[in-house]
């Protein structure tokens, strides 16, 4: 191998393990499968997937450097590129920051050669050279060589002429020339001296791109004096093109019109006391443990039915919302967060239809900075964006919360760079949202966007003297899921007041550039998390105060058995810092209907007050209560059973009975031809207090069975792409691959053809196989042989035997870097290698 790489696949065969191990971590699409030598990685290297991706990862530097490399001849010398980037008058920053520029497209195998050579890999200029079809974001045209293509001889010398140059029968040498005038900056401004202002002005419109144009049948003369020099040159019927040599004269040699090889500052910062931010990321914290708990609590006896094509219905997503006093677009995310951590989820069956499930039992039982902790470690790797409801997909249809197709792989990667952003910032310090979204787009300019989608083609109709047009690029979709990302680690207090918090610095656990984070790391760094969030959060009271007008005020969260059973005796009359619960006629029948009696209310009432029981809530309850049972009602259909037979006389006389279809079987038995339920809302309705009783004659208890899904597990995140390799992998990968091309490139003694065929697998009989590894057992030496496995696969491998035995070799094989056995009725040919080719 000679001195400088003339492929990309002897570059890598250059490079360290550990130069191979930063390729594979960048790239991880290329470990799979794993290759089996350097060949198969540099050729996968190049496919256009691959380089897609690739090029998709870059910043926006890094991808102005790979542009600027695509217009630049190929090999490019280092100072040209440090010429295109930063321009004749130069670029103290861009220079700067070329070096690492080149580096990281060398580190991901993009470009290759030394530095007098530099190569962009085929597929990578494929997708970067300026065409009609896919503009440059450089805004450069064609080269001269490449616009004149196909055009006549006769129009070539026409062109040397009129541009002063000596005219030439070969066409090659004219395109030369010509080039060679456009790129000499003397020149080339000593001809731009003699234009017409008119024309220099249509030259400066195309200056940065679009390139192309179009003229008419008749040009105007500043036109054709162009056309006649060459400096537009045609690109079609009634098209013409600034050729990109003539372009970068223009420009001062730079391909960009703004180069930009810093990050744009997170500013204005705006400073406060870190424990102010903390406190305010923990009230929201428990703001949205409260407002989780509604949502189970909403759905506790079976939540709304399930889209036939999956999802909730915007009916039941606005009773949602209502429920949860709260927006639609929040109601979405409060939903997808609780689906996410595996609390809510469809029942699967016949009539199905949304409900909590049992993990949601035991969620609602841990501490409140616990129950915090299982919501962020569900929201930080989801890739479900509850942002995306509501909004049409690629057949126009609505997009529904729970339902399919909310998955947006990029969710994560974008989630947890816009906090390690903020994690980089002093704490107690934030930033606008608009700068984040800046510096995220400045990392990955290209995400969300394929390169052929950078820009758009110049409208047919657009002439040479009209001012190319500049609409305002339409919000990608990184930049939505930033904006989400912050608005929702707001809601979910892991930041406070726009900065981050410091339980939210140890929800991040890793470092911004460490990868990854498994899912066993992300439950860590929750668990983390939230030890450092329960001090800030509120202690659950365990009193309430009573007031006169028949209403109590719990001055902050109350412990889950007295909030649970205030409930039930009470409503909910308003929220906030404090919570005010109303008594009534309808809330006490309630408690009394569970199953309590007028004491057993009146005793909790006195035990949980820190103001005495008021008159009027003493007077209320037994009012109810000596009222609540004096009728019983039965499945007769229905019946009505009363010791006071005027009462049941008062009942058949009222006119609001009629609809019960009431008669009396006895003094102190009616019967109805309703159901149970019916016949007891209906004597409610009309003001009485009637209890239902079971077959046995006892009083029933009214408490409302919690209805729960079957066990559940939380959706999945949808990939990105291939999972991040570990280390342990990386390195068994480089392992396998430098033997995989020890074994394809080791040097072999001569065999006969056509096993001697370059690529070709050896070729020998069965007898000359079974002989040649019989004696390599002999000699302790190595051999080269072609092997077809199971699946019908065929590989190269080095081995060394050690036993033949039964129609079986076992071997050491410098390709897996283990000991195998062989079929030998598998093993197509052998053929000794040089001496120490191993």
């Amino acid at each position: 191998m000679t001195d400088t790489p003339r492929t990309l696949a002897e570059e890598l065969r250059t490079r360290t393990d550990s130069g191979l191990v930063g390729l594979l971590r960048t790239r991880p699409d290329l470990l799979n499968p794993v290759p089996g030598d350097v060949t198969q990685l540099a050729t996968r290297a190049g496919t256009r997937a691959s380089v897609v991706r690739a090029v998709e990862r870059l910043d926006r530097f890094v991808l102005q450097t790979a542009e600027a490399l695509a217009v630049a001849p190929d090999p490019c010398p280092y100072g040209t590129l440090a010429a295109l980037m930063a321009g004749d008058a130069g670029d103290e920053a861009v220079a700067a920051e070329l070096p690492r520029a080149v580096a990281e497209l060398r580190a991901q195998a993009l470009v290759w050669g030394p530095d007098d050579r530099l190569r962009l890999v085929r597929t990578a200029r494929e997708l970067l050279t300026p065409s009609a079809a896919h503009p440059s974001p450089t805004g450069l045209g064609p080269t001269v060589a490449e616009a004149t293509a196909g055009m006549s001889p006769g129009r070539l010398q026409e062109i040397l002429a009129a541009a002063g140059l000596p005219t030439t029968h070969d066409p090659v040498s004219a395109v030369a020339a010509l080039t060679a005038l456009f790129s000499d900056r003397t020149r080339m401004a000593a001809l731009l001296d003699t234009a017409p202002a008119e024309s220099v002005t249509v030259l400066d419109k195309l200056l940065w791109g679009p390139p192309y144009g179009g003229v008419t049948d008749r040009p105007a003369p500043h036109l054709q004096w162009l056309l006649d020099r060459g400096l537009l040159l045609p690109a079609g019927a009634r098209n013409v093109v600034l050729p990109r040599e003539a372009a970068l004269h223009l420009r001062g040699g730079r391909a960009h019109h703004t180069p930009e090889p810093l990050p744009p500052a997170l500013a204005p910062v705006t400073e406060r006391d870190p424990q102010l931010v903390d406190n305010a990321a923990a009230s929201q914290a428990f703001t949205a443990l409260a407002t989780v708990e509604e949502l189970l609590k909403e759905w506790d006896l079976g939540g709304p039915p399930v889209l036939r094509a999956g999802g909730l219905s915007v009916r039941d997503l606005k009773r949602t919302a209502t429920a949860l006093d709260t927006t639609e677009q929040l109601a979405a995310f409060w939903l997808e967060l609780a689906y996410a951590a595996g609390l809510i989820a469809s029942d699967g069956e016949a009539d199905e239809r949304y409900a909590a499930t049992p993990t949601a039992e035991e969620w609602l039982q841990l501490p409140d900075h616990q129950r915090w902790a299982v919501l962020a470690a569900a929201w930080l790797p989801a890739t479900r964006t509850p942002g995306v409801v509501g909004t049409a997909d690629a057949k126009g249809r609505a997009l529904a919360a729970l339902g399919p197709h909310l998955d947006r792989s990029p969710a994560p990667e974008v989630r947890r760079r816009a906090l390690n952003l903020l994690a980089g910032l002093p704490p107690g310090t934030s930033v606008p949202a608009a700068a984040v979204r800046a510096r995220l787009r400045w990392e990955r300019p290209l995400r969300g966007a394929g390169p052929g989608a950078r820009a758009a083609a110049a409208p047919a109709g657009a002439t040479v003297s009209g001012a190319a047009a500049e609409g305002a690029p339409a919000e990608d979709l990184r930049a939505r899921l930033a904006q989400w990302a912050l608005a929702e680690a707001e809601l979910l207090g892991v930041t406070g007041r726009g900065a981050l918090s410091t339980h939210g610095r140890a929800l991040l656990g890793r470092e911004p550039d460490a990868g990854d984070a498994t899912p066993a790391e992300t439950d860590a760094a929750a668990a983390r998390a939230a030890a450092l969030l329960a001090p800030l959060l509120p202690e659950p009271l365990d009193h309430v105060l009573l007031q006169a007008d028949l209403t109590a005020v719990a001055p902050g969260p109350l412990r889950r058995p007295l909030a649970e059973a205030l409930g039930v005796l009470a409503d909910i009359e308003s929220k906030g810092g404090a919570t005010v619960y109303r008594f009534t006629p309808g809330s006490v029948r309630r408690a009394l209907d569970a199953g309590r009696s007028a004491a057993e209310l009146q005793e909790f009432l006195s035990t949980h007050s820190r103001t005495p029981v008021p008159q009027p809530l003493a007077y209320l309850i037994d009012d109810v209560a000596r009222r609540h049972g004096q009728l019983r009602i039965g499945a007769a259909a229905a019946y009505v059973r009363c010791d006071d037979d005027a009462l049941l006389a008062e009942i058949l006389a009222d006119r609001r009975a009629a609809p019960l279809r009431l008669r009396r079987l006895a003094p102190t038995v009616l019967a109805a031809q309703t159901s149970p339920e019916q016949l007891l809302d209906g004597l409610r309705a009309m003001g009485y207090a009637p209890a239902a009783e079971s077959a046995a004659g006892d009083v029933l208890i009214a408490r409302a069975d919690s209805y729960r899904t079957p066990p559940r597990s939380a959706p999945g995140p949808v990939p990105d792409g291939p999972p991040p390799p570990d280390r342990t992998l990386l390195e068994a990968a480089v392992r396998a691959i430098r033997a995989g091309d020890l074994a394809a490139t080791a040097e072999r003694k001569p065999v006969p053809a056509p096993a001697a065929a370059a690529g070709a697998l050896p070729r020998t009989t069965s007898a000359e196989t079974l002989a040649t590894v019989q004696a390599a057992v002999l000699t302790h030496s190595a051999l080269w042989i072609g092997y077809v496995n199971a699946d019908g696969a065929a590989s190269q491998r080095v081995i060394a035997p050690v036993r033949v035995e039964g129609g079986f070799v076992t071997a050491y094989d410098h390709t897996a870097d283990e000991v195998r056995t062989y079929p030998l009725h598998r093993i197509t040919g052998v053929a000794e290698l040089a001496d120490d080719a191993v």
